[in-house]
């Protein structure tokens, strides 16, 4: 399903493409850059990442987008599909010397028409708060480079809150950050609060409250991105040694791992529902990778060079079911997730109803597109098929509420179901054998006011009892021993001594020989998706991917940032953006 013809054909620059919704086009008067819309040239400079944020204003035209290209960041009122861009006029240009922005995150919490709060990353390790709005310049972190002096890779806001932020460097930490506290005139010095599997924490030790409040410590080389789950309780991060690492956020627990199959991981993202992640990096590959079962379930093959980009299209992942669906009283906790825009509510319930469905047969499909180095868009259809692939009964997994893809296996109820409100369905106390494959589909029921804590509980202690290398002896006694050690909440961190926290064994993984293993199964062990499209849609490679509810957005390294418009939206307002458009260009 690549890109059809050769030779010249296959060189040429897309501007639309059809899948089974229909046509997507390139809206040429929607293209945002720098104001003079000249090529950046891009050698040896950061890749240009967009940023997005609603401010809810009563025009109707809420959305707000931060780019940076080079030296420069801009802020610029987001007209999408329904007007040309306005490039003479941004909200706000910065221009940095000595240093480039790499990266940059907006609070949608505090967001308002008014005021937004933006992190920045910058390539000398600094984190700078600005309001682009207000054009104010609050604070500046690692001002002095005393905490970490290599490259800020990811910068994000912690789900949920006003003032925590996570930013990963180059080095391979991680540091935990309050905008209300300061960082100190002297280097931070550290107190162990747990280590495990390549991977170690630290707190700051000083005797007045400083950041960074945390020191995250993950594999090895370049930490090169993060994302956190739906619901905020799990942080997935890829490294440039290749593995893919999920963590309990608050617990600090291992949960899982995985490895590329070569080369360094790039990116990452979490489905709508939280039960798969996608990777991609210097193996070409995408990677969908359960968080239920902590194990590679399909790659897909299309890009012809390193992965730049994965995420997941929350507007395209479809559910079919005979009853028609709607938030129940279990889909509260679905509210307040957030995961890049808050207008996919509808689709995080109708994945909550298909998990918490007793018996009746559903369908599902995952949409998701990566970007890579090639200049290729890839689009990506996860279904049924290579879910939960048929296998015999004997094979299914008992220890959660499990129903076969198409009718319920025989001797699967017997599990206590248990729903903790956000789709991810973990593990309880059984420890079974790791599967090569499952033919069953978890799925959680409505859930009590006292169910919720008790399977994040549950999601603790079993977190690290999964990981693949430790044997099945030694996670059943690995289970036992962490049930009264368990930190839970951020606040009790700092009380926790270091001697009781070491809980995770410290074990070397040798990466020559995770190959054929359930870290890192062989090419011919898993299913090999193919893409919907694959199409060439820039000249530069290619950093940028972000579904809107109406249109998808992209962006090369030149520095051209590009909406295509979803089937059905173009059609309707190309009336009107040929009436408000300076130019009078419409595709």
């Amino acid at each position: 399903m690549a890109a059809e013809g050769g030779g010249k054909e296959m060189n040429e620059i897309k501007t639309q493409f059809t899948t089974r919704e229909g046509l997507y086009k390139l809206l040429s008067h929607s293209e945002y850059s720098r104001p003079n819309r000249v090529p950046f040239n891009s050698q040896g400079s950061n890749p240009v990442r967009v940023s997005f944020v609603n401010v809810n204003d009563q025009s109707g035209n809420g959305d707000r987008l931060c780019f940076n290209v080079g030296r420069e960041l801009y802020f610029y009122i987001y007209k999408g599909v329904r007007k040309a861009a306005d490039l003479s006029k941004p909200i706000d240009k910065r221009i940095y010397k000595g240093t480039q922005p790499t990266c940059h995150d907006f609070n949608h919490l505090t967001a308002t028409a008014e005021s937004v709060s933006l992190l920045v990353g910058f390539s000398a390790g600094q984190v700078q708060l600005i309001d682009p709005i207000k054009k104010e310049t609050s604070k500046l972190f690692n001002e002095e480079r005393l905490i970490d002096k290599s490259r800020v890779t990811c910068v994000k806001w912690v789900p949920g809150s006003e003032s925590l932020f996570l930013v990963a460097h180059s080095s391979g930490n991680m540091y935990l950050y309050n905008v209300e506290h300061t960082c100190g005139t002297t280097a931070p010095h550290y107190q162990l609060l747990k280590q495990g599997e390549s991977f170690a924490v630290h707190t700051c030790k000083s005797k007045s409250t400083r950041n960074p409040l945390l020191k995250w410590t993950v594999g090895e080389g370049a930490l090169n991105e993060f994302a956190f789950s739906p619901d905020g309780k799990f942080l997935a991060c890829v490294s440039q040694d290749g593995f893919l690492r999920v963590f309990n956020f608050d617990s600090v627990e291992l949960h899982g791992t995985m490895k590329s199959y070569f080369g360094g991981l790039l990116c990452v993202c979490w489905s709508p529902d939280g039960k798969y992640i996608v990777t991609g990096g210097e193996d070409d590959l995408v990677t969908v990778w359960s968080f239920v079962d902590c194990r590679v379930i399909a790659r897909g093959h299309g890009h012809k060079s390193w992965v730049s980009v994965v995420a997941f299209d929350p507007y395209t992942t479809s559910v079919e079911e005979s009853d028609p669906m709607e938030f129940s009283g279990s889909d509260e906790d679905f509210q307040d997730l957030h995961f890049g825009r808050d207008r996919a509510n509808s689709t995080q319930s109708r994945l909550s109803k298909r998990n918490s469905t007793d018996s009746r047969p559903v369908s599902v499909t995952y949409r998701f597109g990566s970007v890579g180095q090639d200049t290729q868009l890839c689009l990506w259809d996860l279904t049924e098929d290579i879910l939960f692939p048929h296998q015999p009964l004997s094979r299914a997994r008992t220890h959660t509420n499990v129903m076969n893809a198409t009718s319920p296996p025989a001797g699967s109820g017997g599990a206590n179901p248990g729903s903790n409100g956000n789709s991810i369905t973990t593990p309880g106390n059984s420890v079974p054998p790791p599967l090569p494959r499952s033919n069953s589909l978890p799925h959680s029921s409505v859930s009590n006011a006292g169910s919720k804590s008790s399977v994040m509980d549950g999601a603790i202690a079993s977190g690290v009892s999964k990981f693949a290398t430790l044997s099945l002896h030694d996670r059943k006694e690995r289970h036992h021993e962490k049930d009264h050690k368990r930190n839970h909440s951020m606040g009790h961190i700092s009380s926790k001594s270091s001697d009781k926290l070491n809980l995770v064994t410290k074990t070397k993984t040798d990466p020559a020989k995770t190959l054929g293993t359930p870290l890192c199964p062989r090419m011919e062990d898993v299913p090999l998706l193919e893409p919907l499209i694959c199409k060439k849609i820039a000249h530069e490679r290619l950093t940028v991917l972000i579904f809107l509810e109406d249109c998808i957005v992209t962006a090369c390294q030149e520095g051209f940032i590009c909406t295509w418009a979803r089937p059905g939206k173009v059609g309707l307002l190309s009336s009107q953006n040929q009436a408000n458009s300076p130019s009078g260009t419409v595709v």
